[in-house]
């Protein structure tokens, strides 16, 4: 039923002693206090008996209220050759009788003493008969603890069963998120998380099973035209120039196809890039780097790139390759679709999810209608893949990034691609 690491059997292991021991601590203290309670009782009883006998030389006070019931007791007058002003009391058992011996002094002159004993056999049965019940009642308490911490454990754990019949019923073509308001307060974050998680395995079968059928067409394509040039050149016999004109067509597609081979095996070396180990980096140093070495291929194409960093520090734990890839990507299109003359802006600046991190250019602007983190997905009058984004996409997911692309608002046209990286990952350092 349990496992060695099940929660569940700790817990009920920690429930149900702490329940015990709660049950006997409590028992023993009413107990004790039940004992001491009737013996006190009757040890100022006891003592009243022997004020009445020095004071009145009776048992009982000349009061009508007193009464008169003094049955089991036995007093007689004691010598002690040394001098004891202190009361003794006494417990003794002869022949299955307890009784309760009280020394009290009585004249000192004569060194005398009352010695007063009451049977207190029934007060002792009495006793016997409460710890049996206390007992009696520890043991049923103790089976209502463990019924109530099974009771209590398998009702905490329900969610998490939920979750799991929930979890184990779904597959890549039927993922359900789960719904968060129908679990307990406490399971809210795990629900959410989970539903990301779900949310991103979606993405992932979505954009792979475009990834496939993309890279099909985009090499069935090019394979087709060579096909087809060779298929025209062995028509007829043709002049050396032609056949190098053919071979030289071959060539080039052939080149269009290594590029996207190229993109592809990129794919697979990101993949290897997510497991690499995080490391504690200054995301700020590392933009700064980056827009150094952009800066000059800017300037060899005519173009400006600005700068403009805040805070003065970001330290973030992070697989660094994965965050070169996306600024790399993001500067990389900002220069293709920006005209000569004018500029690409990198900054950063902090929000409510952490560090935002844009790149905004000057070009011809996006069909925002288009998702163009899919695979093989093109904008603009520029060429390319197709495959920049959907790597950008998957490095910002297993960051646990946010990443966007959207048009210019101020009037100008181009684009704002943006990156937040997670605050809870992160510190931002003090300005020196």
């Amino acid at each position: 039923m349990f496992s060695k690491k099940s929660i569940r059997r700790n817990f009920l292991i920690q429930l149900i002693f702490a329940s015990a021991s709660l049950i006997f601590i409590f028992s023993s203290f009413l107990y004790f206090y039940i004992e001491n309670s009737i013996y006190d009782e009757k040890h100022q009883e006891l003592i009243q008996y022997a004020k009445n006998i020095a004071t009145n030389q009776s048992l009982v006070q000349i009061d009508p209220d007193t009464p008169d019931t003094v049955l089991g007791i036995d007093v007689e007058i004691i010598h002690i050759k040394k001098l004891n002003q202190d009361i003794d009391l006494y417990e003794s058992t002869k022949k299955r009788h307890t009784y309760l011996t009280l020394v009290y002094p009585f004249n000192f002159d004569e060194l005398s003493y009352l010695k007063i004993t009451k049977e207190i056999t029934p007060t002792k049965k009495l006793l016997a008969k409460i710890l049996r019940y206390i007992f009696i009642i520890n043991i049923l308490g103790f089976i209502l603890v463990i019924v109530y911490a099974i009771a209590l454990s398998k009702m905490l754990i329900t969610p998490i069963q939920t979750i799991s019949s929930r979890l184990s019923n779904m597959n890549e073509h039927l993922m359900r998120p789960i719904k968060v308001k129908e679990l307990p307060e406490e399971f809210e974050p795990l629900g959410s998380t989970i539903n990301h998680l779900i949310a991103r395995i979606q993405n992932f079968v979505k954009y792979q099973k475009e990834l496939f059928i993309g890279t099909a067409h985009e090499l069935k394509t090019p394979l087709a035209v060579i096909k087809l040039k060779n298929q025209v050149t062995l028509i007829k016999r043709r002049s050396p120039e032609e056949y190098i004109d053919a071979l030289k067509t071959t060539n080039k597609t052939i080149d269009e196809m290594n590029v996207i081979v190229s993109n592809i095996l990129n794919i697979g070396r990101q993949e290897g890039a997510q497991l690499e180990k995080p490391t504690e980096v200054d995301v700020i140093a590392v933009l700064r780097e980056k827009a150094n070495d952009f800066k000059l291929l800017a300037e060899n194409e005519g173009k400006e790139l600005h700068m403009n960093f805040e805070p003065n520090g970001f330290m973030a734990t992070l697989q660094i390759s994965l965050l070169n890839q996306i600024v790399q990507n993001f500067l990389q299109n900002a220069l293709k679709f920006t005209e000569q003359e004018k500029s690409v802006t990198l900054r950063s600046s902090q929000s409510e999810f952490g560090l935002l991190i844009e790149v905004i250019d000057e070009g011809c602007g996006i069909d925002e209608s288009i998702d163009l983190f899919a695979p093989f997905k093109r904008q603009g009058n520029r060429s390319g893949v197709g495959l920049g984004l959907f790597l950008a996409k998957s490095a910002a997911d297993a960051l646990g990034a946010k990443i966007n692309i959207r048009n210019r608002t101020d009037g100008i046209d181009g684009t704002i691609s943006s990156l937040e990286i997670n605050s809870k990952l992160s510190c931002i350092l003090p300005k020196r």
